[in-house]
């Protein structure tokens, strides 16, 4: 068997034009949405995300607001910050870029951000309402894991699904929006017992444990899709969670890393 490859950067493009065609309709009624990314600091890895979703921002019509703060930035300093732009009614969404510098409370800085503007979701009322099935703002890596599932799968209702990882970014809410498609749904961690064995009975698997080639191609149910977050940089250059090349011969369909 060989997997069929799902096309991330395709889907992505699709949804790009749709999302632009969302916009130009807004902005025909005098509605520009716009959003705030908020980055603390000169971490490299982070430097990139905001300079990449400022290029999506404009490139699908948004307005773009980039705030770049120097790591010396102070908690009160941040939080009023974050307060201007929960008041700002040209920002519609605020992001503020994870990690923050040693010294600064994570949870506060995004407790302090308007629910409403949450885009991230980590807000502790859309982790909330997310986890009891109501409308909440949702991470968008799980978010577009889902979507790629549903675009390939269809119906997700009584699937088998295992996500490897428990993280607030992904794993936890992935597990929630399965869930809520009806999917049944098992979190595996580091300490998980007999790993393998469990992987090998999911319909699903998405592996978001940030260890190269840590999934194997004999705990892969034969047919299975697989969904790869891992995003880990080797000398081999980029790989994911999930030994591609293995795993491609077993599974049914697999997400490449990069794409």
């Amino acid at each position: 068997m060989t997997a069929h490859i799902i096309d991330g950067k395709a889907f992505a493009a699709t949804l790009r034009t749709r999302l632009a065609a969302e916009v130009a309709a807004m902005a025909a009624r005098g509605i520009t949405p716009g959003l705030a990314v908020v980055l603390v600091g000169e971490d490299p890895a982070s430097q990139v995300y905001v300079r990449s979703k400022g290029r999506m921002t404009r490139e699908i019509g948004m307005a773009s607001f980039e705030h770049r703060l120097p790591a010396t930035t102070s908690q009160a300093e941040l939080l009023a910050l974050i307060a201007r732009l929960n008041e700002d009614a040209a920002v519609n969404g605020i992001l503020v870029q994870l990690p923050l510098p040693q010294g600064l409370d994570e949870a506060a800085v995004i407790n302090a951000i308007r629910p409403d503007k949450d885009v991230d979701g980590f807000h502790i009322l859309n982790v909330g309402r997310l986890a009891t099935g109501q409308s909440a703002m949702v991470p968008c890596t799980p978010l577009g894991c889902l979507m790629l599932l549903r675009d390939h799968l269809g119906s997700l209702a009584g699937r088998r699904a295992v996500v490897l990882g428990r993280s607030n970014i992904v794993g936890k809410p992935m597990a929630q929006l399965l869930l809520r498609d009806s999917a049944t749904v098992t979190i595996a961690h580091s300490r998980t017992r007999d790993l393998p064995d469990l992987c090998r009975q999911a319909d699903i698997l998405v592996a978001a444990v940030g260890r190269p080639h840590f999934v194997q191609g004999d705990w892969i149910r034969p047919g299975a899709t697989v969904i790869d977050v891992g995003i880990n940089r080797t000398d081999d250059g980029l790989v994911g969670d999930v030994d591609f090349d293995a795993v491609m011969a077993v599974a049914g369909a697999i997400t490449p890393v990069p794409g």
